[in-house]
């Protein structure tokens, strides 16, 4: 038997994304991402913008122009995806049925910015529905308000969801000064105790419905060693399967961060091989027993090697 018709029986089979989420905006811009995710594969996504990328005025041109480039052949895996203008806006209707009527089929996941609520979400998920007829598109949420994370287990539990993202911009402002703006960036945004209860309510929501959280950005875009250091605090202490990047020297920081180490993923096929064998079964190795709770834990290795991109073990092909 497949690892996953063992190990997850009964339990919520966990989503598995690529670990960085590029946001691109312009033209310019939404190009460049495409070429390249064309060189470098599908260990990351890309979310092409209508929130902050269309021009005043543009909006109706811009989601033209991302339904087209979803839909053109310079999509070489399927991984893009589309922020629209959030429920209140007078051009998300407008997104939502110039992108999902045309390019439903090859679009990743559509990111739903500022929603208030539970109630708000799953109106926006209909909506987006009733023009997506060929898929129920899996849906990105941005937790940014205090309703938002008010409701934050409940969004999590939406069967569409897949995928919550800590927008701390607009989380820090919607305290209107109480939260200091440096709380906005390292090394703030780990210490403050409202902007870290907030992170660890949307990790927590999301690993108790198997879905992915999805860390903030790294506003500054001038030194890689920061962005790798936020990846890896992300990741490590917060519980963050991926991360936003808004500029490409920010890709491979955090691809390499959330990758696992290559002897943990060595150890993980393994310990799963010698568990394959005597069919899931509790196994010793180097005097440490293992049954089918580290199973799980080292089955998630490497999930996340693989979508990091990294060489597997040929013994690790049978379980992936």
């Amino acid at each position: 038997m497949h690892p996953t018709e063992v190990l997850f029986q009964g339990t919520q089979f966990p989503v598995s994304l690529p670990v960085c989420d590029h946001y691109a905006g312009s033209d310019k811009l939404m190009r460049k991402s495409m070429a390249l995710q064309q060189k470098l594969g599908p260990v990351f996504d890309i979310t092409f913008d209508c929130e902050d990328g269309a021009a005043a005025g543009n909006e109706q041109r811009h989601a033209q122009l991302v339904a087209e480039l979803i839909n053109s052949p310079d999509n070489h895996f399927d991984r893009i995806g589309v922020r629209v203008h959030d429920v209140a806006s007078p051009f998300f209707e407008q997104d939502v049925t110039l992108i999902c009527q045309s390019a439903a089929i090859r679009l990743a996941y559509v990111v739903l910015p500022k929603v208030d609520g539970v109630a708000q979400t799953r109106d926006a998920i209909d909506r987006i529905n009733r023009h997506s007829a060929s898929r129920k598109l899996p849906i990105h949420v941005l937790i940014e308000t205090h309703g938002a994370l008010r409701d934050v287990d409940a969004i999590a539990a939406l069967d569409q969801v897949e995928c919550l993202s800590f927008g701390i911009m607009d989380f820090v402002s919607a305290h209107y000064g109480a939260i200091p703006a440096n709380a906005m960036r390292s090394p703030g945004q780990f210490t403050h105790p409202l902007v870290t209860r907030a992170k660890l309510e949307i990790a927590a929501a999301c690993h108790a419905h198997g879905k992915v959280p999805s860390h903030n950005v790294t506003t500054d875009i001038g030194d890689s060693a920061v962005v790798a250091n936020d990846a890896l605090r992300a990741a490590t202490e917060f519980g963050y399967t991926r991360m936003w990047s808004i500029h490409p020297d920010q890709i491979q920081p955090i691809i390499k961060a959330f990758a696992p180490q290559s002897a943990e993923v060595d150890e993980a096929a393994h310990i799963l091989t010698e568990a394959q064998a005597v069919q899931w079964a509790p196994i010793q190795r180097n005097g440490s027993l293992h049954d089918r709770a580290s199973y799980r834990y080292y089955w998630t290795v490497l999930q996340r090697a693989k979508a990091s991109g990294l060489a597997l073990p040929e013994s690790a092909a049978s379980l992936l």
